[in-house]
């Protein structure tokens, strides 16, 4: 037995009485009301999930089990799936053992390569990516012990088994679907040597001699991997596998959210956003060149991308943690310099907008420059390494909610000729 999984056969039963307990005796407590405009407004604010891995406060940004992200961005990805898991970091044997784990799963089935081999050579990095994490469906461990009778109280148990062997996998499918999509050569064997997210740029192949560009894949892997429970992508996947739908097809649904626009494709859209900038003004503008880039921008009925938060009313705590990388790993690059800048100037003139609560950074405001730095200009990409990560906590609050036994999401919609009514219209 892995030690990760011994670690919630002892630490879950305790929670779980505990949860139990406190809705039977609070059960009819209110803890969120709906208004109108909440309903017709994508629910946003509403009180209704449960997501014990991460919370996003409107004030400190993404909190992992009650540790502030700016607390762990010196962690590897490896640590933070314990984390989401348990609540706790993982000493140096645990660690290891969840490695090992990850070492022992992570070979690939051939039919993915074929399939992957056999899309259009113009298919969308992610199309590519999510076909090859549906297409290995057969092989759920969940799919296989519910047709065999398991009772609902260990249904976390194959949860976890498809999350380790999904997670340990990722990074080689990752990689291939970069080398396939942009011509970038055969594929790269993994190195059973080295830890995931360095894994994972040892088979991009992008040369790396220095070894900043892992340390900026296992912070980026770090700083993507939650993000409470009612973004798109995790709300998504939560709902698929709440029909007890296994994690191949839970997670590919989540990501598949994930690909939207005002989802993971932001990033791409604001470093091109940065790059137009650049083209305009023939290298890292100024600050009154930037402030008057960002007023034509506005004015021309455009936002600028990157910039404010669904949630957040703070500077995002992962820009923070990529802007303090860009300083001191590439504080030259004119890319990060214009970054840089816009964070400088971009906020002062989105607070003369009254209509906009949020005129601070997120992560996407600066995540998609340092990839550039590197070499990855391949923006189509991009959101697919935001799926590596994200399969973390998508994986995590799979395990957990199985644990809680939670039911099925099924929330009461109503037509607008019932709101009407309702609402004394």
């Amino acid at each position: 037995m892995s030690l990760l999984k011994a670690k919630l056969e002892h630490t879950l039963p305790p929670i779980i009485d505990e949860i139990r307990a406190f809705v039977k005796e609070k059960a009819a407590s209110e803890v969120s009301k709906v208004t109108l405009a909440q309903a017709y407004g994508g629910l946003r604010g509403v009180k209704g999930l449960v997501c014990d891995t991460s919370e996003v406060p409107p004030d400190k940004g993404l909190v992992i089990r009650g540790i502030e992200l700016k607390n762990l961005t010196d962690k590897i990805p490896e640590e933070i799936f314990w984390l989401l898991l348990t609540g706790d970091l993982p000493n140096d044997e645990e660690l290891a053992d969840l490695q090992k784990e990850y070492k022992a799963r992570e070979d690939v089935p051939g039919y993915v390569w074929d399939v992957l081999d056999a899309m259009p050579a113009d298919s969308h990095p992610m199309a590519m990516f999510n076909t090859a994490i549906l297409v290995m469906q057969k092989e759920s461990e969940f799919m296989k012990a519910y047709n065999s009778g398991i009772q609902k109280a260990d249904y976390w148990k194959p949860t976890l088994e498809d999350s380790l062997n999904i997670l340990a996998k990722l990074p080689a499918i990752g990689a291939y679907v970069y080398r396939k999509r942009f011509g970038k050569g055969e594929r790269i064997d993994t190195d059973k040597s080295l830890d995931w997210g360095a894994n994972y740029t040892h088979m991009l192949g992008i040369p790396d001699d220095s070894g900043d560009f892992a340390r900026l894949m296992r912070l980026y892997l770090t700083l993507h991997c939650d993000h409470e429970g009612g973004n798109v992508s995790a709300y998504s996947a939560s709902t698929i596998n709440s029909a007890l739908s296994d994690l191949y097809y839970s997670l590919c649904g989540g990501l598949n959210g994930l690909a939207g626009p005002l989802h993971g494709l932001a990033n791409q859209e604001c470093l091109g956003w940065v790059l137009e900038t650049m083209k305009q003004f023939n290298g890292a503008p100024t600050p009154e060149e930037l402030e008057k880039f960002a007023w034509d921008t506005l004015n021309s009925g455009k936002v600028i991308p990157g910039y404010g938060h669904a949630v957040l009313r703070v500077t995002d705590p992962r820009f923070d943690a990529f802007l303090a990388f860009g300083k001191e790993y590439m504080p030259d690059d004119p890319v990060f310099q214009t970054v840089s800048r816009v964070f400088d100037v971009v906020p002062n003139v989105l607070r003369q907008v009254k209509k906009i609560k949020d005129p601070w950074p997120n992560v996407d405001a600066g995540s998609g420059a340092l990839l550039y730095h590197y070499g990855m200009k391949e923006f189509s990409y991009y959101t697919v390494l935001f799926s590596v990560s994200r399969a973390m906590g998508i994986c995590a609050q799979a395990i957990i909610t199985r644990a809680y036994g939670l039911p099925i999401i099924r929330p009461k919609s109503l037509p607008t000729a019932k709101y009407k009514e309702l609402c004394g219209a």
